[in-house]
């Protein structure tokens, strides 16, 4: 699907703030309404937009403790490529993560309640599984998001900077 400065300036507010209202969006990017909902439909359809997120306060949902901690493989086969992405997606203390390329295979943000919760994520859910060959922990002082699309083409000048 291509994307014109349009596109990309709704993109951009979203990121934002993805709340804000159709009829917000249409005004900041000088569309009609019924324009910009037909836009963000046909993004979201096309897979551009993959979905709506709510930003949570890690300590008010009991995640004290962030860590990052790095993976890495016995065996780069696709099978336990695709068995520990798997594993992942069933730990309810991992935030997200990469896949990676460079020392280590898998960077795995996690969020736990203490010290002793990390201790025992890291010995049972990644020491033991057959395809892990090591584990590095790193903890994270501080996480912050940024909200700026992560690049813009030159041809998706920001609707802003014609004004």
């Amino acid at each position: 699907m291509a994307l014109d400065r349009i596109d990309y300036e709704l993109l951009r507010l979203l990121r934002k703030n993805a709340r804000m209202p159709n009829k917000d969006l249409a005004e900041r990017v000088g569309v009609a309404a019924s324009t910009c909902l037909e836009r963000v439909r046909r993004m979201r359809e096309a897979g551009v937009i993959k979905g709506f997120h709510a930003e949570l306060e890690p300590d008010a949902i009991g995640c004290n403790l962030q860590a990052m901690i790095s993976i890495r493989l016995v065996v780069h086969a696709k099978t336990q490529v695709t068995a520990f992405h798997d594993h992942l997606l069933q730990l309810p203390e991992v935030l997200g993560f990469f896949h990676v390329a460079g020392a280590n295979d898998f960077l795995v943000h996690v969020g736990v309640a203490d010290s002793a919760a990390l201790r025992r994520l890291v010995l049972e859910s990644f020491t033991t599984r057959p395809e892990v060959a090591h584990v590095e922990t790193n903890l994270i002082f501080e996480f912050r998001r940024n909200t700026d699309l992560p690049t813009t083409p030159p041809h998706a000048i920001r609707l802003a900077d014609e004004r």
